[in-house]
């Protein structure tokens, strides 16, 4: 699992730090933590419907905060919840483009173990940043 939750960042809020060795897997786990605040068993989210999500932004802080933003979209607006399986992000001139396969299902209390409703990301604290490692994000999301 390449994110953790962080306790004492945020009291109101769900604080997570997510990380991966290229940019791409970063966004992968912090879309996989930014779900799993709602679900409790990412497992319990099967592959019925399919979405190809596109974002862009002029830095790569906010190419990840707008794509969060749409998976917290998606779940606002059609009621779905979606894992991550695929990203790719290319930069152009002086903006990034993220291209994401995702897919999910309608929200179902009975087989989904809901947590909290995540409301949206939050600037406070948000932070993309290039590691000896690879890449690593801290997000606090507004429940």
């Amino acid at each position: 699992m390449p994110y953790r939750y962080l306790d004492d960042i945020a009291t109101a809020d769900v604080a997570f730090e997510a990380w991966g060795p290229t940019l791409e897997e970063l966004f992968v786990a912090a879309a996989a933590a930014t779900m799993n605040v709602m679900v409790e068993d990412l497992n319990t989210i099967a592959h019925r419907e399919h979405r190809t999500i596109q974002v862009e932004a002029d830095a790569v802080d906010m190419l990840l905060f707008e794509f969060l933003q749409e998976l917290i979209y998606y779940k606002d607006a059609q009621r779905l919840l979606l894992r991550v399986s695929q990203v790719r992000i290319d930069r152009r001139d002086d903006h990034f483009l993220l291209q994401a396969e995702a897919y999910g299902e309608e929200i179902d209390p009975r087989k989904h173990e809901l947590l909290v409703d995540v409301k949206a990301v939050t600037l406070h604290r948000f932070q993309v940043e290039r590691t000896a490692d690879g890449w690593r994000a801290m997000v606090i999301l507004d429940i």
